[in-house]
């Protein structure tokens, strides 16, 4: 059976490695493609798992539109459709890429599977155009990995039959342990990493900021901004930003924010050292929704500068705080942390323990090569 794995973004890629590499265990036949929604940040991710892709559509273009990108995928698909022969394509979460070649394997008789499938907040503007992607995906889609029994339900209830969903917990796990476990390893060296050891203090509480959300676009980065320098004013304090490289968000963080006294303001980061500031890190400040779900594996607690989010397990456990982009309550609620927080006990991660991909890999081999 020939099995194409397609995804075009670093969430992705970093969700669909821990899986790839079982696959290739388990001896399937699998192929890489790769759109390159994004390419720096993507290819990070790609040399860190060690995977080399089979076909790189390399599709990044400055400031295009999503109508562009959609039609651009659907066009090359074809072409890599015709020569890979896949039985099975599977696809990822909520992107452009997602929804787009799901939809170029259906107009081509390919049977789709779709990992963590059946998030939803049923607010079509919220996250955008996520939301839609992920909608659309489950109608085209012919299995459905979810990562969480409120996945599961959302579909059931979305009249998807129970043979076509397969409850696994959430890849991105199984991909923060193997990393926590490679750059926790003595003979690990990251460059990256050892800058930032001289860089940032080690006697303050960190916080952790994130942001690339187009909703969050104009007023919410502002207000969030605006927060960050209240919360800097404390000397107990050391916030670190990784700026996303869109004008929309790095312009007005770098107007508010540079050259403040305890804010750090830093280019993009790679993932594994994205996971090691997690690991420093006190709380984490974010509109993402992969760090929502690898957060409570690591401990630390979530401030979701959303009003709704597709992962409500976290807010439920305990783990995540929707803040929206409140100027008052974000800063309110960092500070209530830093002057509060002890730790979560023995907590369990809702969106699972590290085995989705041995049970997808499982749940394939069972069921497809019978």
């Amino acid at each position: 059976m020939q099995i194409l794995l397609c995804f075009g973004t670093r969430p992705e890629a970093i969700k669909m490695a821990p899986l790839y590499h079982e696959l290739k265990k388990n001896n399937f036949d699998v192929k890489v493609c790769v759109t390159a929604q994004h390419r720096e940040m993507l290819d990070q991710v790609l040399e860190f798992f060690v995977i080399a892709p089979d076909y790189d559509l390399d599709l990044m273009q400055p400031n295009q539109s999503l109508n562009g990108l959609s039609a651009s995928i659907l066009l090359k698909m074809d072409g890599v459709f015709a020569d890979a022969k896949p039985d099975l394509v599977l696809v990822h979460g909520d992107t452009t890429t997602s929804s787009m070649v799901a939809l170029a394997a259906f107009h081509n008789g390919i049977t789709v599977g779709h990992i963590e499938a059946g998030l939803r907040t049923y607010n079509k503007k919220a996250p955008f155009p996520e939301e839609v992607n992920r909608q659309l995906t489950s109608r085209i889609a012919d299995i459905h990995f979810t990562p969480t029994a409120a996945a599961t339900q959302n579909l059931l209830n979305e009249g998807i039959l129970p043979t076509a969903i397969v409850e696994t917990g959430n890849t991105v796990i199984d991909a923060l342990l193997w990393t926590v476990e490679k750059i926790g390893a003595e003979d690990y060296i990251n460059p990256e990493i050892e800058r930032l050891k001289r860089l940032l203090p080690t006697d303050k509480k960190m916080v952790l900021v994130t942001g690339h959300r187009r909703e969050n676009f104009g007023a919410g980065f502002e207000n969030l901004c605006d927060a960050l320098l209240s919360v800097s004013e404390r000397d107990d304090v050391t916030i670190v930003y990784p700026v996303h490289l869109n004008p929309k968000v790095k312009d007005v963080v770098y107007e508010k924010l540079s050259n403040t006294k305890n804010i750090y303001l830093i280019p993009p980061v790679s993932y594994p050292v994205f996971v090691w500031l997690m690991q420093q890190s006190l709380l984490i400040v974010t509109d993402s929704g992969g760090i929502q779900e690898e957060a409570p594996s690591l401990g630390k607690p979530v401030l979701v500068t959303r009003d709704v989010s597709e992962r409500p397990e976290g807010v439920t456990a305990g783990f995540s705080i929707l803040v929206g982009t409140d100027q008052q309550k974000i800063s309110t609620t960092i500070c209530s942390f830093l002057d509060g927080f002890t730790g979560f006990g023995h907590s369990i991660n809702p969106y699972g323990a590290g085995d989705a991909c041995q049970k997808t890999a499982a749940y394939l081999l069972k069921t497809l090569l019978k």
